[in-house]
């Protein structure tokens, strides 16, 4: 599959599951959804805490927010004082939300939001400190996405990859198929050869425990 057809379908998959993916952060959704995300997508939660510890202080960096989806990392970055925060997104439906949440967050002046696929749409200067969750299981070249985001980095990038599991995993991509939407695993030696392969000297790579299948890379 060349990289165009993977832009398309993982955008497509996006815009229209765009309003049901955010439900997941905004407390909207059944006591019964809300127990299985805690049961089960806890990792999800996780990473957030573990990026902004990664990546503090916030306050005055410029902030690359790839695949930002509805806007849940950057706006929080603009929130802890983030000087400038750029977020890149291929699902325009995704993009709205983030618009929205921006300005109802009083942050709108500080976050700026571009429809693309990155590394084909970066942005031309380097940023403090860079942010990529829940994209990886979507790229289909890593060590291009990766270098790209080496370039874009002065400081840290903090980077979320599925992992593998012997149940959770084939069941997923079972269920992705059915969406037409490509999906990529990884482990942590993976992850740690493909961050230094991209040029990043200083890597450290942590699977977050329990049900969820999340490998969370903090590199510099």
């Amino acid at each position: 599959m060349d990289d165009d057809s993977v832009e398309r379908q993982v955008g497509t998959y996006f815009d229209r599951a765009a309003v049901t993916f955010d439900s997941f952060y905004d407390g909207k959704r059944s006591r019964a959804m809300q127990w299985i995300d805690r049961r089960f997508r806890s990792d999800m939660f996780e990473r957030f805490q573990r990026t902004f510890r990664a990546i503090e202080p916030v306050a005055g960096k410029r902030v690359l927010d790839v695949g930002c989806g509805s806007g849940l990392y950057s706006i929080e970055a603009a929130s802890r004082g983030a000087a400038e925060v750029l977020g890149i997104d291929v699902a325009p439906a995704m993009l709205d939300l983030a618009r929205k949440r921006a300005e109802e967050n009083g942050v709108v002046g500080r976050c700026s939001f571009v429809a693309g696929s990155f590394p084909d749409t970066r942005p031309e200067t380097v940023y403090d400190a860079s942010i990529v969750m829940g994209v990886m299981d979507y790229v289909g070249d890593p060590y291009g996405f990766l270098r790209a985001l080496r370039e874009c980095t002065a400081g840290a990038a903090v980077v979320s990859f599925p992992s593998r599991h012997w149940l959770r995993t084939p069941v997923r991509k079972v269920r992705y198929r059915i969406k037409r939407c490509p999906l990529w695993f990884y482990d942590e030696k993976q992850v740690d050869h493909l961050l230094r392969d991209a040029g990043f000297t200083s890597v450290l790579v942590d699977k977050i425990p329990g049900a969820g299948m999340d490998i969370v890379a903090r590199a510099s």
